[in-house]
């Protein structure tokens, strides 16, 4: 499977989406089925158009869709876009973990490690 790198700005739209509280939840709430912005504004105590606010931050980063239903305008999760976010999420944990392994192997190599080591050893038992 190819997986297309997500661009800096789309990651930095996630990320900011995702780094409010009231927009994660939000985001949990419209999992579990469509919901309307009002009806969203009501679990908040906030006015409407901060939750409006809130649902377009979440629009603009791709994670709902808000769609017009007569006068009320629908939110629903965008399953695909969650899982863009994870797949930022495992982009940057596997470039952490390259260069995790990539250090212990360098401490591994490197000669005046274990004898450092050691030495604190041997130094420890005199005490």
């Amino acid at each position: 499977m190819v997986v297309d790198e997500l661009s800096d700005e789309t990651v930095d739209r996630l990320f900011h989406a995702l780094a409010d509280t009231t927009r994660r939840d939000i985001l949990r709430r419209c999992v579990r089925g469509e919901l309307s912005v009002s009806r969203l504004a009501e679990a908040y105590p906030m006015s409407f158009a901060a939750v409006q606010k809130h649902v377009a931050v979440l629009e603009r980063a791709g994670l709902v869709i808000k769609q017009r239903s007569g006068r009320e305008q629908l939110v629903c999760t965008d399953a695909e876009a969650v899982g863009r976010a994870r797949q930022a999420l495992d982009e940057l944990e596997s470039a952490w973990r390259g260069r995790v392994d990539r250090m212990a192997r360098l401490l591994a190599e490197d000669p005046g490690t274990e004898e450092t080591e050691e030495n604190d050893a041997t130094e420890g038992s005199e005490r």
